[in-house]
């Protein structure tokens, strides 16, 4: 038997207080995203690249895909070639994010275009599975220390997957243009089943990144052009997966309740969201390397490192920052702890 989709269900579905304050949240910073974007339009520049450069390091992190911040920043500025896998994936992300960022308008949500997307990430390897859906079982598991595995979900079968995906897209397509129910309920709930069917033999994490980017560029939401929400998903990943796998007991036979992944995803939205506006301010007010770092520092509560005030600060290069943070160690504002890699500060005022 076939797994149901009914995405009219959400128009009578009642969602609790937290998840509507989110949601009037992300309408209220929607409302002041235009003001800034025509307001300080130059000044966003730097925000763009910065955050095309964290998502593609931080969606491939969370796979265990990784290379040193030097590659990445060279491959991000295509200044080298992939020495190796990893880097050839991120290199692939790197094209499709961009996809994203630069044609979201002209890519509609269907099957066809998934699979391009998916195609597009893969681009650099030398494998037969990009830009096709599944041809085996793909069940998640989890491996405890003594070796164990344990199956913690099974997603569709091969020979479901493609009615699946085009019913999915179908469902969320249809209630978008009725306009019944807000996207910003239809998003999560769209990807929580993407996340479900795991229509790929591999990159299903990372396409579902891609794809909530773009459905949130779609409905008019741009923070992720300059705040990197999959850096958001990164850092909270322990709290990703938890929501994920409360909100899939039962998916199969729909009687799961996806209310923790739509509030995990909308609560990762408002929190990009009140970064943007931070580094807006940051960027847009005419200070000094050292005032800006100084504003940049003020923001932060207990330990911090020197790449964390340089994302605040992407206006000024990184001698600056470091010599600002120099002058204000000697100033007694802030207190350095340890070294190399591991340095980190503490405001002290």
């Amino acid at each position: 038997m076939y797994k149901l989709f009914d995405y009219t269900q959400l128009e009578k579905r009642q969602w609790d207080k937290e998840i509507l304050n989110y949601i009037g949240l992300i309408h209220e910073f929607k409302g002041r995203q235009q003001l800034y974007l025509s307001q300080k339009p130059g000044e966003l520049d730097k925000l763009i690249e910065l955050a095309k450069c964290q998502s593609t390091k931080a969606s491939n992190e969370i796979e265990g895909i990784v290379t040193t911040n030097q590659r990445l920043i060279q491959l991000m500025e295509e200044k080298t070639t992939p020495k190796n896998r990893n880097e050839k994936e991120i290199k692939g992300y790197r094209y499709a994010l961009n996809l994203v960022h630069e044609n979201f308008e002209y890519i509609p949500i269907r099957p066809n275009f998934i699979l391009q997307l998916h195609k597009e990430m893969y681009q650099f390897l030398d494998v037969r599975f990009g830009g096709n859906f599944k041809d085996t079982r793909n069940e998640i598991d989890t491996v405890y220390p003594d070796g164990r595995k344990e199956v913690i979900f099974k997603p569709l079968e091969p020979y479901e997957t493609p009615e699946a995906i085009e019913r999915i897209c179908n469902e969320y397509n249809n209630l978008i243009s009725r306009g019944t129910v807000d996207p910003l309920v239809v998003i999560p709930v769209f990807i929580h089943d993407f996340l479900c069917i795991h229509p790929f033999n591999d990159g299903n994490g990372r396409m579902s990144r891609l794809l909530t980017t773009l459905l949130l560029y779609k409905s008019g939401y741009v923070v992720g052009r300059y705040i990197s929400l999959e850096k958001k998903i990164q850092i909270t990943k322990d709290d990703y997966y938890d929501a994920l796998s409360q909100s899939s007991k039962g998916w199969h036979e729909s009687e799961h309740d996806d209310t923790p992944f739509v509030k995990y995803l909308l609560g990762t939205i408002v929190a990009a969201y009140r970064d943007f506006e931070e580094r807006v301010n940051l960027v847009g007010t005419p200070l000094s390397a050292k005032e800006m770092v100084i504003k940049a520092v003020n923001q932060k509560l207990g330990r911090f490192t020197k790449s964390e005030i340089m994302e605040l600060c992407p206006k000024i290069g990184r001698g600056s920052v470091e010599s600002a943070l120099k002058v204000l160690c000697e100033e007694g504002v802030i207190e350095k702890y340890g070294g190399g890699r591991s340095t980190f500060y503490v405001r002290l005022r």
